[in-house]
């Protein structure tokens, strides 16, 4: 395959990462309107903690859509399984723009749906999308094209906040509050409609073509617990690290710096803009480096250090008054997380073989997500209401500690020969 036809396979498949997670965080970013008009009772916490409930609910969803979609990657192939999964992004997006408010409890049941279906389509979208750029990048380089999928990743977050930043000059606060909050899902759902003709374009990975074997073999979910225990634990140590640092660092800290460091909403959204716009060129750089330095070190040197900040860096940013300090206080943890965000994909998907890859991937980090990644701001907010914010820090601490030892598990680098011969 020559360069050109590669790089325009592996864009194809990580636009619709980018879509995906807009749409994902787009519900992340405009909780702090909308959680008014679906839950009105209460103060700003209770409101904010019912929007991370359902946040939370989507969460559900992702390991049955990790399991659907791994097996169906696996069986028809990964391009068909991306196809897909934006398409029902799409129907999400859609869902949550046009759901009327004032409808008692009806509204919160369509809110809740939409998430679940975002869920599902989500949980199949990591599996698919990095075990399809992983194939499909050149061996030598593995480690710099993975970073790409965490930019597209943090691409759509930037995104999201780029827009609500956008619109809060624009609208104002009363109109968000009102239905400007809905802009964001329409904008979602058209870019998704776009994304899925040009994944019917990108072609089918050599890999699955020529290599994936029998088809009954392929996509068995009881052959990760009794074939490949193993890499299945280490893929939910490490998801586990990097799902609650992301989470805590880029999605609730802008929760955190209203309601705790008393920033204004449109500061925090400013700050946190900066703060993925810096962030957005860091993964593939890493993953350059880890390329020649080595992914197990790289892994390992990202956790043990995440593992040293949590507790000064959280306890420092509730404290925070100026945005530069909380620009570089939140950059911190976020970059040496970077040496996770940019293996992330391609270590995943080297430890299992070609007719169990999608799957392995897509179910294992699933799981991993919606206990360490969708709890990650409904634990924060309940610790918070319940006088124990500081609290959260050790839990931070402690999930970090568990993947630096998944990372200490991993098999030397030389074993990601098995991306190769299948």
């Amino acid at each position: 395959m020559t360069p050109a036809r590669r790089l325009k396979n592996i864009l194809g498949a990580s636009a619709g990462n980018f879509v995906e997670w807009f749409d994902w965080f787009a519900y992340a970013s405009f909780a702090l309107y909308f959680s008014r008009a679906f839950f009105p009772a209460g103060d700003q916490t209770a409101q904010l903690l019912n929007t991370a409930f359902v946040f939370a609910g989507g969460f559900i969803a992702r390991p049955i859509g990790a399991l659907l979609f791994g097996m169906y990657a696996d069986r028809a192939g990964r391009r068909a399984a991306l196809t897909l999964s934006v398409g029902m992004m799409c129907g999400g997006a859609l869902l949550i723009a046009l759901t009327p408010t004032g409808l008692g409890v009806l509204s919160p049941l369509l809110l809740v749906a939409a998430r679940l279906l975002q869920g599902l389509a989500v949980g199949g979208e990591y599996g698919a999308s990095a075990t399809y750029v992983s194939e499909m990048a050149s061996t030598r380089h593995r480690g710099f094209w993975s970073g790409f999928l965490y930019v597209t990743l943090v691409g759509g977050q930037l995104a999201a906040m780029s827009l609500q930043v956008l619109l809060q000059r624009l609208l104002g606060e009363d109109a968000l509050y009102a239905w400007g909050w809905r802009i964001p899902f329409v904008v979602g759902a058209a870019l998704a409609v776009v994304v899925f003709f040009i994944r019917r374009g990108i072609e089918e990975t050599g890999v699955f073509t020529h290599e994936a074997g029998a088809p009954a073999a392929r996509g068995r979910p009881l052959a990760l617990l009794s074939d490949y225990p193993r890499e299945t634990a280490i893929v939910l140590g490490l998801t586990a690290g990097g799902a609650i640092g992301f989470y805590t660092y880029a999605v609730y800290m802008q929760k955190l710096l209203v309601n705790s460091a008393g920033f204004a909403k449109p500061v925090a959204a400013q700050v946190m803009t900066w703060v993925l716009a810096t962030l957005l060129f860091l993964p593939p750089l890493v993953g350059a480096l880890a390329d020649v330095v080595g992914r197990k070190r790289t892994m390992v040197a990202a956790f043990g250090a995440s593992a040293l900040l949590a507790v000064p860096v959280l306890g420092a940013l509730r404290t925070a008054s100026d945005p530069l300090t909380v620009y570089l206080l939140c950059l911190l943890p976020l970059f040496c997380l970077c040496g996770y965000y940019a293996l992330s994909a391609i270590i995943k998907a080297e430890l299992y073989p070609t007719h169990v890859r999608a799957l392995g991937v897509s179910l294992s980090y699933a799981v991993a997500l919606a206990i360490f990644g969708g709890n990650a701001e409904t634990v924060a907010l309940a610790m918070k209401r319940a006088g124990m914010e500081a609290g959260y820090d050790w839990v931070v601490t402690g999930v970090f500690g568990i993947a630096l030892l998944a990372a200490l598990c991993l098999p030397p680098d030389q074993a990601r020969q098995r991306l190769a011969g299948g």
